[in-house]
């Protein structure tokens, strides 16, 4: 059996390692969001040859009166291109200035979103995360209502749960603030529709973890409440991690060979679920223990 809730300091140093760059990363240089909260046009281009230099396609974007260009390359031959929004008009003129290099270039997709939209869809994405956690806080209320066994009232197993649902969003966030800054890597609805996704995922296993804890207080007499939890989390450990294993397999086989639209989304859920499985286990339940032995100083 490990010593896992015995060594939860180690635990809590290594989550402090992950955690405080982003969050230093959060607010320093904050996120890049994509069109989808900031409003504009995005234009992915397949060329046929090599992907030619930004100065031509800044020359192409002013042909067509086209002001504000950023441009990200998307594989070997491709590009994800980001305007002010602009008109179908433009945009052909673009593409047509853009075909004198290469006759056989691709056009992937093309969509614009209007600021004003962009603003909404923020605000709606921000209110749906809130509201999900306000979900997520009353269920597990109401799921350890009853836990009157052992030291520890039913409402900590629902405060405890929260604060490792906090720890695995910052550590969504801040990684990709990270990337943002250094990679370009941009938030979206799918950085959103992941987000929700992950924080589905970790509770679930969070509850799991609980439930065999709860289950092995009946037979507290003559054990503490640490060997108790540190029991319980090793008897869910194997089935923790080889239901997250599976997940992550799938997902890495995604993000190497899926296309490159889907590849942040994947991204987010590789780190996301990665660490709900590694809170559950470590961090989730040593707080639980941490909690009690403040309690019990205290009386």
């Amino acid at each position: 059996m490990y010593a896992i809730i015995q060594k939860r300091k180690y635990f809590y140093i290594f989550s402090l390692v992950l955690l405080v760059p982003g969050i230093i990363s959060m607010f320093v240089w904050g996120f890049r969001f994509g069109i989808d909260f900031t409003g504009g046009s995005l234009l992915r281009l397949e060329f046929s040859k090599s992907i030619p230099e930004t100065a031509i396609i800044q020359k192409a974007a002013g042909t067509a009166e086209i002001k504000q260009v950023n441009v990200q390359t998307t594989g070997e031959q491709g590009v994800a291109i980001r305007f002010e929004p602009i008109t179908n008009d433009q945009r052909e003129d673009f593409l047509t200035e853009l075909r004198k290099a290469d006759d056989k270039l691709v056009e992937n997709s093309f969509e614009t979103i209007g600021p004003t939209i962009g603003s909404e869809l923020k605000r709606k994405s921000i209110t749906a995360v809130a509201i999900v956690l306000l979900l997520i806080i009353l269920y597990i209320t109401w799921a350890f209502r009853k836990v009157s066994i052992g030291p520890m009232p039913s409402w900590t197993y629902g405060v405890s749960a929260i604060i490792a649902l906090v720890h695995d969003i910052l550590m969504v966030v801040g990684i990709f603030s990270i990337l943002g800054n250094f990679f370009g890597m941009e938030i979206d609805t799918l950085f959103v529709t992941a987000l929700l996704t992950i924080l589905g995922f970790s509770v679930h296993d969070t509850i799991v973890v609980y439930d065999r804890i709860r289950e092995r207080l009946i037979g507290l007499a003559g054990r503490t409440y640490e060997e108790v939890v540190n029991e319980s989390v090793n008897q869910t450990l194997v089935r923790s991690i080889n239901t997250s294993l599976t997940a992550l397999l799938i997902l890495l086989a995604l993000f190497l060979f899926g296309g490159s639209t889907i590849k942040n989304f994947v991204l987010t859920l590789l780190i996301g679920i990665a660490s709900g499985t590694y809170s559950s286990i470590f961090v989730a339940s040593p707080i639980l223990v941490t909690w009690n032995n403040f309690r019990q100083k205290k009386k």
